[in-house]
């Protein structure tokens, strides 16, 4: 029996002294759980943290929430618990899937590297069915690689860049692994990311992340992981055709074919030409509601100093974030902030020539200059059904390309993007004050509602001030929009069976993670990734022989 205690406080000197956890660390928590719960310290057997916040109101400090193990004196505190701050942890496994009865044709292929694609392949692979991994990126030291001659040079390779490659476009994030979701397996994603070379503090952190540069070496031990019980990975293979024949699922990369009866596409939301691959294959998609929006960047102290007041820049509190809703009202629809990254800088994400989006990125030091976020108004299908033909479920997609087009041109083409200070944005005016940001190819001033619909632009002009009396400066003349963020989540969906996980179209079809429309952001997408896989486990027979 484990004793979970809430809101277990520690003063900002006291996590200075110990940032990290260590034996030093665990006594002090030790002792204050004891204190808690009425004991000595002596009595606790054991501790884990489960949790841990910072509660920013007044003077800053963190809050912690406690598993205890009390040994032979659990059962004697059992009637006595402060029932407002601790109770009785319900024991909860995960079942581990059963291998089914159906012959399995092939070995299983998951297409995409990505979250959903990673944590499918490590299921499979645990479970002993040797999955084979198709990316059309490449490796992640490669793919770095790239990226910096692309920041060099402004010469954009189509398929290894900020959204193609290992990882996925979380690989040049923050690596942020907060989500709503609530699932058992959650714990475990973090255990093997841990396993894998992250920070051990994301298995209890409030808000958990791993940060771009530490991503890429737990990236690698992730595939090594995954490669050492079976799997294989197979980079630079774009499938780019797929024919169904009988209970067998051809993918055609090229000259290249594999078949299997199970296949699970985990290509991400900026795979454009793939949802158009399906779509001529006969595999239903549909239109999904998504977000657009601008990226906001101020200088990290504004956000520090508006967030912790006269403590900005303690030590044990490190760069602030936020997270901001305004619910709109009437005809303006409502805006969030989107991908916090603190100390982090803005990124162009595109996979495509002369189109621009943007998107954020962090270390995990988070000890840059700037810190930057979307604010993003929701779009629904009748905002874009113009943009293609009757029943089009690509529709979404010529609505993105429309703006990227447009900010690409309007931040002078190669990959500059426009800019405008928030009070010229409010103002409706462009002048050239424009300060020191981030983005690496540099910002043109600009009109910035000509890469946006109107009702999104509309909307974020109102809730700017909303914000700016939330966050101190955060409308301020220091404040910096970018434009545009377009790909904040997928706007096509392939239809599946919410009991089986298939396809309702292509039998053998195990559509998962963000870009099939059922996830949004690196855990989510890993858990909708292990997810299908257990389907495939508990539809099918261990393989005997590799075909």
């Amino acid at each position: 029996m484990t004793i979970r205690l809430y809101n277990i406080f520690a003063d900002i000197t006291e996590e200075a002294q110990s940032p990290r956890f260590s034996l030093q660390k665990e006594q002090t928590l030790t002792a204050k759980a004891a204190e808690c719960l009425g004991i000595n310290a002596a009595d606790v057997k054991s501790l884990r943290v489960v949790r841990r916040a910072i509660d920013a109101r007044h003077r800053p400090r963190f809050v912690y929430t406690l598993d205890v193990n009390l040994g032979d004196r659990e059962r004697d505190l059992y009637e006595n618990l402060p029932m407002h701050s601790a109770r009785v942890l319900a024991q909860e496994k995960i079942l581990e899937p059963t291998p089914g009865q159906e012959p399995l044709t092939g070995r299983p292929v998951v297409v995409g590297a990505g979250p959903a694609g990673l944590f499918a392949a490590l299921t499979l692979a645990r479970c002993g069915y040797r999955p084979l991994v198709l990316e059309r990126g490449k490796p992640v030291a490669q793919r770095v690689a790239d990226i910096a001659g692309f920041h060099s040079k402004r010469e954009l390779d189509p398929e290894s860049n900020h959204l193609f490659g290992e990882g996925g476009a979380g690989t040049f994030s923050d690596g942020k692994l907060t989500t709503r979701i609530d699932d058992l397996r959650i714990a475990g994603v973090l255990a093997t990311l841990v396993e894998c070379g992250a920070p051990g503090e994301i298995l209890f952190d409030a808000k958990p992340h791993v940060g771009t540069d530490r991503l890429r070496a737990v990236l690698v031990n992730l595939r090594k992981k995954i490669e050492a019980l079976g799997g294989e990975f197979r980079f630079e293979t774009k499938v780019d055709g797929l024919k169904v024949k009988g209970n067998v699922l051809e993918l055609l990369s090229g000259v290249e074919k594999f078949e299997s009866a199970a296949v699970l596409p985990a290509t991400g939301h900026s795979a454009r030409d793939t949802y158009e691959m399906l779509r001529d294959a006969g595999v239903t998609l549909e239109p999904r509601a998504f977000q657009v929006g601008l990226r906001i960047e101020h200088p990290q102290e504004i956000i520090n100093t508006a967030q912790y007041g006269k403590w900005s820049g303690h030590p044990a509190l490190g760069a602030a974030d936020y997270r901001l809703v305004w619910k709109g009202d009437g005809d303006f629809r409502p805006v969030y902030s989107f991908c916090m990254c603190p100390g982090g800088e803005v990124i162009a994400a595109t996979a495509q020539q002369g189109r621009l989006c943007t998107n954020g990125m962090s270390d995990y030091a988070r000890d840059g200059q700037f810190a930057n976020s979307a604010l993003v108004v929701p779009v629904s299908p009748e905002d874009f059904a113009s943009f293609g033909g009757p029943g089009d479920p690509l529709a979404g997609i010529r609505f993105q390309e429309h703006w990227e087009i447009a900010a690409f041109k309007l931040g002078g083409g190669r990959y500059g993007a426009p800019a405008q200070s928030v009070p010229d944005f409010l103002s409706g005016c462009v002048t050239d004050r424009i300060r020191e940001t981030s983005y690496r190819f540099g910002v043109a001033p600009a009109d910035l509602s000509a890469v946006l619909p109107p009702f999104a632009i509309k909307s974020i002009r109102k809730a700017l001030p909303v914000f700016g009396r939330a966050v101190r400066g955060f409308d301020g003349a220091d404040a910096l929009l970018i434009g545009p963020e377009t790909r904040a989540s997928s706007p096509v969906r392939i239809q599946r069976n919410d009991e089986t996980r298939q396809s309702v179209s292509t039998p053998g079809l195990y559509p998962a993670g963000e870009g099939a429309g059922y996830a949004s952001g690196i855990m989510s997408s890993a858990i909708d990734g292990i997810l299908s896989a257990e389907a495939i486990i508990s539809r099918f027979a261990l393989p005997r022989t590799l075909n």
